[in-house]
């Protein structure tokens, strides 16, 4: 996981440094979004300017940056992984938290929305990282979610450090910490062609010069047994959107 989201992306800020910054935001999105996605959850979400947008575990900062870029948002970024962070500082200017998601280091109430792509399915306790979300989320704000949702059980195929959740669980999570799930829908649309060129760019450029070390080997590894598992339909990648609908979490067991 570390090799994943922590050498992989300050490789990537490197490589878009090289190439050019038209690079910067399909390179960042790589594997946890694209345009047709981003829209989806930016309209679900109904972003405007000004509207202040958590992204927890934003990674080296793609997402962020896309509806800075084309709705005008003010995003504040949360990362645990410290290169990763530096990453999204050196390519976007975004303010960038350095914490985990567990414990969100922001007032209750003071976020607009809150986007989570491609985290939830890496987090274990997924309960304790909805309850922070929830927590700093203003009532009534919307949740933006990107999710791995397995089929059945899970797969032993499954990469190091994933916890894929079934729809089932998804929605009891969700309605335990408070929020409702309005809509959700399968990951829409590949990205267009000039979107992809410049992600697989840089994509090589990193191929080409880390190819040899044992971080790129690990994460390799990890993006070949996820797209095995989305070949083989055992798991599907679901976009989410849910709004807070209380300000205390309710627990049922």
């Amino acid at each position: 996981m570390v090799a994943e989201f922590n050498d992989v992306a300050g490789w990537t800020a490197d490589a878009v440094e090289q190439l050019g910054d038209r690079y910067a935001i399909p390179a960042a999105c790589r594997g946890s979004s694209s345009p047709a996605a981003l829209a989806w959850l930016a309209e679900a979400c109904e972003l405007s300017a000004g509207t202040r947008l958590l992204d927890v575990g934003a990674g080296v900062g793609g997402p962020a940056a896309w509806a800075a870029e084309r709705f005008g948002v003010r995003p504040l970024l949360l990362e645990p992984m410290q290169t990763a962070c530096r990453a999204a500082a050196r390519l976007f200017g975004l303010p960038v938290i350095t914490a985990d998601g567990a414990r969100i280091p922001l007032r209750t109430g003071s976020i607009d929305a809150a986007w989570c792509l491609g985290v939830l399915c890496t987090v274990e306790d997924k309960a304790v990282l909805l309850g922070e979300i929830h927590r700093v989320l203003r009532p009534g704000a919307s949740l933006g979610l990107l999710v791995a949702v397995a089929r059945g059980p899970a797969s032993q195929a499954a990469p190091d450090g994933n916890y894929f959740p079934t729809q089932r669980e998804l929605v009891s999570l969700l309605t335990r910490a408070g929020f409702r799930l309005t809509e959700q829908t399968n990951r829409p649309g590949d990205a267009p062609l000039s979107w992809s060129r410049r992600a697989e760019e840089v994509t090589a450029l990193v191929t080409a010069t880390h190819r040899a070390t044992r971080a790129y080997k690990l994460a390799a590894r990890q993006g070949r047994r996820l797209n095995h598992l989305l070949a083989t339909d055992q798991i599907s990648m679901q976009l989410i959107h849910a709004v807070v609908t209380e300000r205390e979490a309710v627990w049922s067991y």
